[in-house]
């Protein structure tokens, strides 16, 4: 049941991630701490989500590291906004912490 509602939680974190990066930048909610950090968190925390609902924390982290350079892409096909690289690299970094940890908390509570 927990895992089921941790995969319930972790489409609905990347379906708000893909509205988040795709829809009207006006439409954002900011936490005016920088689109370096904010990108960083973001994926961040959905990869950790995802990464303990999903099996293999290491294609899910891959994944989600393509999806922030997607992303950014995309925004270059919108009005409202432009793609920058340092956005994206930000991205993938939180995505790769978050996929590295949980694959280390994996392995320390793996018995011996």
């Amino acid at each position: 049941m927990k895992r089921m509602l941790a995969k319930t939680c972790s489409v609905a974190l990347l379906l708000f991630l893909a509205y988040a990066a795709l829809g009207p930048a006006n439409w954002q909610l900011r936490p005016m701490l920088g689109w370096k950090t904010e990108h960083f968190l973001g994926f961040f925390v959905i990869t950790l989500v995802t990464c303990l609902a999903w099996p293999r924390p290491h294609i899910v982290g891959a994944a989600l590291m393509a999806a922030a350079g997607l992303f950014e892409i995309l925004q270059g096909l919108t009005p409202d906004r432009t793609p920058d690289l340092m956005t994206a690299v930000c991205g993938a970094g939180g995505a790769l912490l978050a996929s590295a940890t949980t694959t280390l908390l994996r392995t320390l509570a793996r018995p011996n």
